[in-house]
This record gives structure tokens, C-alpha cells and sequence, in this order.
């Protein structure tokens, strides 16, 4: 299942973005605001939302001003999502948030919508930044 987020244009250069999303507790200020629980470690978060499972993220690969990537840190779920940085100009970055997963049917039929949701709240809050 691959789902995709709207290109937005964050007013920061692309460094300031990936200095950001180097560290996981700056990850918190991008959850929606049904966030009810989220803990940083040193390489990746957990988080809540309200009315879902608790899921966990690592971050798994970060390219300088080009991308940020993270990854399910439960063995159970296959997915992932990753953040392209396109720098436009010395102070904005064009962003997009791109999801992937491997699940069953029966689970994408039930995840794929509050999924994209969920997406179109980080990409949101990303552009506010």
C-alpha cells in the first residue's frame, strides 16, 4: 500500500529542516492534535493517538537536505514513511510525505484511510513551520 501527502513549501532551508528531524523528540510538534502520548529515545518515538494503537517509529536513514526516513520499530507491522526535502531557495523547501506498507488486505481496508489522514495532518503542521 503506498500512500502519498501533498507537496507543501516549509519557510526553512532545507539544512534547518534536517537539522529538525534529526532528533526524535522534535517529531512531537508535528503530531496532530489527537496526540495523547508520545516518548523519544535516541533513535526513534512512540506515540498515541487518540482512538488508535500505540505505534512506534525509528529512524532509519537521513540524507542531508534530500530526506528523512522512518520505520516501524515493531516487528509485526512493515511499513514506512518517508519525508522528501526539495530545497527551492536559500529560505523554503518544498517537503512531501510519502507512506509504503505491506499489510494484508484486511488491514490495509481498515488503516488506509486514517492513515491518509494522518498524513495530511503532518504534512499540515509541516507546512506551518
Amino acid at each position: 500500500m503506498k500512500l502519498e501527502g501533498r507537496k507543501v513549501t516549509v519557510n526553512k532551508p532545507a539544512s534547518e529542516l534536517t537539522d529538525l528531524l534529526k532528533s526524535p523528540e522534535n517529531y512531537r510538534q508535528l503530531m496532530p492534535d489527537s496526540l495523547s502520548t508520545f516518548n523519544a529515545t535516541d533513535d526513534g518515538f512512540t506515540f498515541e493517538l487518540k482512538g488508535m494503537p500505540k505505534i512506534a517509529l525509528k529512524i532509519a536513514d537521513l540524507k542531508e537536505n534530500e530526506k528523512v526516513v522512518l520505520k516501524s520499530a515493531s516487528s509485526s507491522l512493515d511499513f514506512q514513511l518517508e519525508g522528501l526535502m526539495n530545497p527551492i531557495s536559500e529560505t523554503q523547501t518544498e517537503v512531501q510525505l510519502l507512506f509504503e506498507g505491506k499489510f494484508n488486505p484486511f488491514i490495509k481496508m481498515m488503516v488506509e484511510k486514517p492513515l491518509q489522514n494522518f498524513i495530511n495532518a503532518l504534512t499540515d503542521k509541516l507546512e506551518t513551520l
